[in-house]
């Protein structure tokens, strides 16, 4: 029998409807999968074995019944600790709330848990998601999988801030994991780990029960091993939450049903401004194989503009940062999380002793940007003109979509790097998110999917961006690049 740990979120569910295997066979394989790597990789903070046994016995005895058994019946998945779980430890990757243990459940994770999944543990990031290499986690980084191929034996970064979960599901630690995405952090590190993942529309996936960090960009989607896995997934994971102000009241379409790799009349946009001056070749040459395929699948590539794209990260780093301090001052050592108390101390020096104590230097670093922007002063010559400039994006697409059904660009401007390489040099790594942020700021969905390997035989991927609510365009035009580029690559086990 194929090993069990090789499967995807559509063959496990399939596999245990039929009763091809059981439901605790499969989380019993992960579940050796994720203590086996642990050590090396560090992808989870808390693993939770006895959920995903659990999950799995309930489903397995349903189906004993004779009863539906659910979207995801059977599969386990990892979830970013980002999403708060009930009775399981959440913490953002932060010592601000190590040890915060919530009496409540995300919506999408409940969703999740509705639908038939088991949790194999909260799955390692950035702190607070703040990050591009997942190397700011208080709990260490995260190691990805991926090595070179040119004799070099270097860590490489798994990306950020969703590292925990792009090295999981590359590892076949688990066949699907949760991300959230506020400037590009589901597709970037889907890009350098070699799977896929989604960031839907802006509201599509209730924020409630996610630690926030950017509250008008965060978004949670799904990251899995192909587009299908993330169709089922994100099907799963959307609907309208009555508890989330920005939740979309839309019904959430039938994304797997409806996937198809036949884009016949259908129009792909490719922004001229994205390509670079000393773009990297491997990545250069990815973009044009993508054009290829899609032409093979029967798009018109057309050429597009997207003027005010050079505007992109400033305004995201004046904007993100902004609402990271707002939502971040909720953490003060009174009502939750960490509390450091000096002898003698009063209630500003707790307040302060606390907040130096929690924050990690990149939180910290964008918390002073984002009261700065903020402050009385600098709003209007900052955060208003972020604002303004956001607007002019949006519209950029919008006016794109007038002529395109999606929009085709590189994932990331490299394969992933080594860890360390960025980490003393701020706007390098800033600099990572350059093709993953306009799409964010405009609050559109957007995928990457793999393209195959550059020359050191790391992954590399291509991002689709689609116009507001076309997720399946998006899903199909993925599906249209995964059935040619036949990327079947994965990580050789050195862990």
């Amino acid at each position: 029998m194929t090993d069990l740990t090789d499967l995807g979120v559509a063959a496990i569910r399939d596999g245990v409807a039929s009763g091809e295997f059981t439901a605790v066979e499969v989380a019993e394989a992960f579940n050796a999968n994720v203590a086996a790597a642990q050590d090396a990789l560090n992808a989870f903070i808390v693993a939770t074995p006895e959920k995903a046994i659990e999950a799995a016995q309930a489903i397995d005895a349903k189906r004993a019944k004779g009863e539906a058994l659910g979207k995801m019946g059977g599969v386990p998945i990892g979830m970013k600790d980002l999403f708060a779980t009930r009775g399981v430890q959440t913490t953002a990757a932060s010592h601000m709330l190590e040890g915060f243990v919530p009496e409540y459940e995300s919506t999408v994770s409940q969703k999740l848990w509705d639908a038939g999944c088991g949790m194999l543990g909260k799955l390692n990031l950035d702190q607070f998601a703040m990050g591009s290499s997942n190397e700011t986690s208080y709990f260490g980084n995260v190691i990805n999988p991926w090595k070179r191929n040119d004799g070099g034996n270097a860590s490489l970064a798994p990306g950020g801030s969703s590292g925990g979960s792009s090295a999981a599901v590359s590892a076949r630690l688990c066949p699907a994991a949760t991300g959230t995405d506020t400037g590009g952090s589901i597709r970037q590190p889907a890009a350098f780990t070699g799977i896929t993942g989604i960031k839907p529309t802006y509201g599509r996936c209730s924020r409630w029960g996610i630690v926030a960090f950017a509250s008008s960009l965060d978004q949670a989607g799904p990251m899995a091993r192909d587009v299908t896995d993330c169709a089922i997934m994100l099907e799963t994971m959307a609907g309208f939450d009555p508890k989330d102000s920005t939740s979309l009241d839309r019904p959430v379409p039938e994304w797997e049903a409806n996937l198809s790799g036949d884009l016949k009349g259908k129009k792909v946009g490719i922004p001229r401004e994205y390509r670079m001056d000393g773009m990297n070749a491997d990545i250069a040459k990815s973009w044009d194989d993508g054009i290829a395929w899609l032409k093979d699948a029967g798009a018109e590539v057309i050429d597009i503009s997207l003027p005010h794209t050079k505007y992109a990260l400033p305004a995201y780093y004046i904007v993100a940062p902004a609402e990271a301090s707002s939502n971040l001052a909720r953490y003060d050592g009174v009502r939750y999380g960490l509390r450091d108390l000096p002898d003698g101390a009063g209630l500003q020096d707790m307040y302060a002793a606390t907040r130096a104590a929690g924050f990690g230097p990149e939180v910290k670093r964008r918390i002073l940007i984002g009261t700065y922007v903020l402050s009385a002063g600098f709003y209007d010559a900052y955060y208003t003109q972020a604002q303004k400039v956001r607007t002019l994006i949006a519209r950029d697409f919008q006016n794109a979509f007038t002529q395109v059904d999606v929009i085709l660009a590189p994932t990331a401007p490299s394969a992933a790097f080594g860890l360390g390489d960025k980490s003393d040099d701020p706007l390098a790594m800033y600099l990572n998110d350059v093709f993953a942020v306009p799409a964010s700021l405009a609050g559109l969905p957007a995928m990457s999917v793999p393209a195959g390997l550059d020359s050191a035989g790391l992954p590399l991927g291509l991002q689709i961006i689609g116009n507001m609510f076309d997720e399946q365009g998006v899903l199909n035009a993925g599906l249209a690049i995964e059935q040619r580029a036949g990327f079947a690559a994965k990580p050789e086990r050195w862990w």
